[in-house]
């Protein structure tokens, strides 16, 4: 399953905003900094962008108002997690694929301001499951 020429155009320019945003601000500080900087960022150059999100969740039949937050939603497709942590975990791709599943998303980034070059901290998370 292929994307659309839209979310890719969307991922590089989201891949970009966080480049500028970390060139300008630099590894370390807060998550909420840099949440805040990228969706200015991104809002600029034109895209839908909402901030800490509840997301419904369902467990057999059992529904939650509010299952998680996603950081940042952009254009209701992508959900990007942010991390400003020294080192990533695994569990840290664990739970954005689980955010997509569960919101039933395709495409999700996460991004670790954390890391001294940031090309190292962008990871894109792809789900293609289908129920």
């Amino acid at each position: 399953m292929g994307f659309d020429m839209d979310l890719e155009l969307l991922g590089k320019e989201l891949v970009d905003s966080a480049y500028k945003v970390h060139t300008e601000l630099g590894p370390g500080l807060l998550e909420s900094v840099y949440e805040v900087s990228l969706s200015y960022e991104l809002a600029r150059r034109g895209f839908k962008v909402q901030r800490q999100v509840p997301m419904k969740i369902k467990y057999e039949d059992i529904y939650f108002d509010e299952g998680f937050r996603a950081d940042i939603i952009i254009n209701d497709l992508v959900i990007i997690e942010l991390k400003s942590v020294e080192k990533l975990h695994p569990v840290h791709k664990k739970q954005l694929l689980t955010y997509l599943k569960l919101t039933g998303r395709n495409l999700g980034f996460l991004i670790n301001f954390g890391e001294v070059l940031i090309k190292n901290g962008i990871i894109r998370i792809v789900n293609n499951y289908q129920e």
